[in-house]
């Protein structure tokens, strides 16, 4: 597979998990203004909705990869790792802690799935 076919691949499921980021955060942000909904209240909703994103983000990535899903969809899960470092630690000089280490190593794990189950179901078209 060549360099940019994979660089297609990746870029594309990192534009993906921030493009569901993006319509979560406004549609929960709403949520929170217009209703008396806490934010405390949909934690475990946000962390469901993330985990949700970087699959789908592993999982398009795998498909137009068609070739070594867990790679990556792996791949696009330290990118967007690495974006999410950079943004923390240049605006606000933090670096992650214990709980987001431990999701983002989840999120590792769920993107590599979803590379997984894209490479095999764009086969399966084939």
């Amino acid at each position: 597979m060549s360099t940019k076919t994979w660089g297609k691949a990746i870029l594309s499921g990192l534009m993906t998990i921030f493009i569901i980021a993006l319509i979560t955060s406004a549609i929960l942000s709403s949520l929170l203004k217009f209703t008396d909904i806490e934010e405390s209240s949909i934690g475990w909703i946000l962390i469901t909705i993330s985990f949700f994103a970087l699959f789908i983000g592993g999982f398009i990535s795998g498909r137009n990869g068609k070739e070594k899903g867990w790679l990556i969809g792996g791949t696009t899960a330290l990118l967007f790792t690495i974006i999410i470092l950079l943004l923390q630690f240049l605006g606000y000089g933090r670096t992650f802690t214990m709980t987001q280490t431990m999701y983002h190593g989840g999120f590792l794990a769920v993107a590599m799935l979803g590379g997984v189950f894209g490479v095999n179901l764009a086969s399966a078209r084939n």
